[in-house]
């Protein structure tokens, strides 16, 4: 098996003297797709959004690509590797083609590769009609197709994904499903957080529970389950991050 992409001893965070997340062992493996199911209130977008840096907490230890980092103080390197999708989208009041592109242009990727790039993601979003639409014009399943191409135009290697599906209609549910489906190629992760059953029974995507702020490996639709050690109180699985190698990795 590879080095694992993403690697979080303990992520810990409290609202007052209320527990939002007490997750031990969180393991993402490269390439692997995972669909993070939960109540509604369980954690699972505060853990998306911690990971993606958009929220602080406390973080015992973390291993990106096998390279240690503080999470407190994002370093901007990893804004490029990881990416988060709200389940409400932003997009700015432009064009599709520009929404799309925006990432690309602000990271100074030259006229033609951004052209290139852009009309890339149009096609594989199936937006090609919407293109000279208003972003404000769109429907909840539009926006959502356009923040998918807007995210994988600049091929992170960890999508993070907040309920995608959770307030479309059937059709653009269906839609967004199938592009969530060839989202990451053989180099890209996805942490999908939804109570989607369709989306959990994508070939390959294993299944991580959050309840009352743990964590629980519950296997894959298609994979045979994955065992998850339990620490001795049974909260949460056994810290795994001294069993992987430390191996620095240059910065992109």
């Amino acid at each position: 098996m590879s080095e694992p992409l993403f690697v979080i001893e303990r992520i810990q965070m409290q609202f007052g003297s209320r527990t939002v997340l007490d997750v031990a062992g969180l393991v993402l493996q490269t390439g692997q797709s995972y669909a993070l199911t939960g109540d509604n209130g369980a954690g699972k977008t505060t853990l998306l959004r911690v990971m993606a840096g958009l929220e602080p907490a406390q973080i015992a230890r973390a291993l990106y690509r096998g390279q240690p980092l503080d999470l407190q103080a994002y370093p901007q390197w990893l804004r490029r590797d990881v990416i988060y999708v709200h389940q409400h989208p932003y997009l700015f009041r432009s064009s599709v083609k520009d929404n799309i592109g925006y990432g690309l242009k602000v990271r100074g990727a030259p006229r033609r590769e951004r052209e290139r790039l852009v009309q890339e993601a149009v096609q594989w979003a199936r937006v090609e009609h919407l293109l000279g639409s208003p972003a404000q014009k769109l429907s909840a399943g539009e926006k959502q197709r356009v923040a998918l191409a807007r995210a994988r135009v600049l091929k992170p290697r960890l999508f993070l994904l907040d309920e995608p599906t959770a307030s479309l209609d059937a059709e653009s549910r269906q839609q967004t499903v199938a592009l969530i489906r060839d989202l990451c190629d053989a180099n890209g992760t996805a942490l999908i957080a939804c109570h989607d059953q369709a989306i959990m029974q994508l070939p390959g995507i294993r299944r991580l529970h959050l309840e009352a702020g743990h964590i629980e490996h519950r296997g894959a639709a298609h994979l045979e389950p994955q065992s998850s050690p339990r620490s001795p109180s049974g909260r949460g699985a056994r810290p795994l991050i001294e069993t992987l190698p430390w191996q620095p990795v240059a910065n992109d």
